[in-house]
């Protein structure tokens, strides 16, 4: 269905609300990138091909999971949950209470707006799902079996949100540029998994033991004896912990890698998940999940809402490009960081608590980037890399240039396929995100010397 013929026949049933504004629809961005061309020289050889997210500078996610700030409740997330006048609805990782930042936040998240709705809307209504992410299909899953019309209208040209599987000839399997690693007892079906397992943490000095939670768990619980909340840096300084120590400063960075945000921005009283000694990886197309759920549901593609007018009468939303539409309820299921860079506007304004809520919240970084190599050069059998100091193979230092990356998946002994996955939280995602394609290889290819046969000492 084209967007035209979608709007011809949504004319009826208009508001009593005047929308006045009209902002220019941004220029979508795609996410993954290749190999540019002439390749940096490191020691580590240059792979065959590669891929990397953007998603700090994706004007359609600007980051890629929620996280508690300090000083914020854990129930501001439900505040956000909570229908504006039973016209809008939330719905995303961001106003789950219980798993945010998460699949199972924004699956969960879908099921509670869905919930909602099937308690308030009247047989022959019209929804409006804004984004066809995770939450999105969720909602429009569990309405599938209602008397009701429910249309997704997604500002990508794809569906997934910030799951992304990208199917390639040339790559042996999907190359997961979002969300795709969760915890070993995480029963979030959505495709083929694989189980990591084994970790090597590795220093200039060799190979290390790997760290325990332990500081951080004393560190958690310390803070939270505190009148007030600190964050998870100077919680972890308060009990005799040193933040920069090299191994504790690793573990942290393994942290951002799902939290999004360094120890100096995250909460101590409502910290996320500590680290897993042992994950799982979804290795087949989450695309295919999300169409799947999607369903029935009239879907439009590269279609971004940048306005949504409500009253007791229904709801109106205005396109990038001009046009609007009428629907009897909405739920909005964009990014965290969509809404607070005002890339949706609400008239009227919405109110007070769902302002606050929304200003409340951090919006983190993660990034990835994927190696495919013809042959490996490595030889450990680890499915999970850390690197541990600032120093790099031969004790060299880490080039100016380049920004660490600091965890890497080696999915050569779970697929028998030669890929590395990279990923870096916080605020070097941030930065990574932003560094040229030449940049972004550079620092993966840096850090991965460590890992080199020949810098193998322990």
């Amino acid at each position: 269905m084209t967007r035209r013929e979608l709007l011809i026949g949504a004319g009826a049933g208009a508001l009593g609300v005047l929308l006045v504004s009209c902002t220019p629809e941004p220029t979508p961005t795609r996410t993954p990138t290749r190999t540019p061309t002439p390749l940096p020289t490191t020691k580590v050889p240059a792979p065959a091909a590669s891929m990397r997210s953007a998603w700090a500078t994706d004007p359609f996610s600007r980051g890629a999971v929620s996280y508690t700030r300090i000083g914020v409740q854990s129930a501001t997330r439900e505040t956000l949950a909570e229908p504006v006048q039973g016209r809008v609805y939330f719905a995303g990782e961001a106003t789950d209470a219980d798993n945010p930042g998460t699949m199972r936040g924004a699956i969960h998240s879908g099921e509670s707006a869905a919930m909602r709705l099937r308690a308030t809307v009247e047989a022959g209504e019209r929804i409006a799902v804004i984004g066809a992410g995770l939450a999105g299909a969720t909602v429009a899953a569990d309405l599938a079996d209602l008397d009701v019309e429910v249309t997704v209208f997604e500002a990508r040209d794809r569906v997934g949100g910030r799951i992304h599987s990208q199917v390639e000839d040339d790559w042996p399997l999907p190359v997961q540029l979002g969300g795709w690693l969760v915890g070993a007892d995480d029963d979030t079906a959505l495709a083929e998994t694989v189980e990591l397992a084994t970790a090597l943490w590795r220093s200039p000095e060799g190979a290390i033991e790997p760290p325990a939670n332990a500081a951080m768990e004393t560190a958690i619980a310390a803070a939270r004896a505190l009148p007030a909340d600190v964050s998870l840096a100077e919680a972890l300084t308060a009990t005799g912990a040193d933040p920069e120590e090299p191994t504790l400063a690793a573990l942290l960075a393994y942290l951002a890698t799902t939290s999004g945000a360094d120890a100096e921005k995250l909460s101590a009283w409502f910290p996320p998940a500590l680290p897993l000694a042992v994950s799982q990886g979804f290795i087949g197309d989450l695309t295919e999940f999300v169409q799947e759920r999607l369903g029935d549901a009239q879907l439009t593609l590269s279609s971004p809402v940048t306005r949504i007018a409500y009253d007791d009468s229904g709801v109106s939303l205005r396109l990038g490009t001009g046009e609007s539409t009428s629907f009897d309820r909405v739920v909005v299921t964009v990014p965290l960081g969509v809404l607070q860079r005002e890339g949706i506007e609400f008239a009227p304004p919405l109110p007070f608590t769902h302002r606050g809520a929304l200003n409340a919240l951090g919006m983190g970084h993660v990034e990835t980037i994927w190696l495919r190599y013809d042959e490996p050069f490595w030889d450990t059998e680890a499915t999970i890399w850390h690197v541990v100091g600032d120093g790099l193979g031969g004790g060299g230092l880490v080039r100016e240039d380049t920004v660490p990356v600091r965890t890497w998946i080696n999915l050569l002994p779970v697929t028998g396929e030669n890929l590395l996955v990279g990923i870096v939280g916080g605020d070097d995602a941030e930065k990574f995100a932003e560094l040229e394609e030449e940049g972004a290889l550079l620092s993966a290819l840096t850090s991965l010397e460590l890992f080199l046969p020949s810098a193998a000492t322990g």
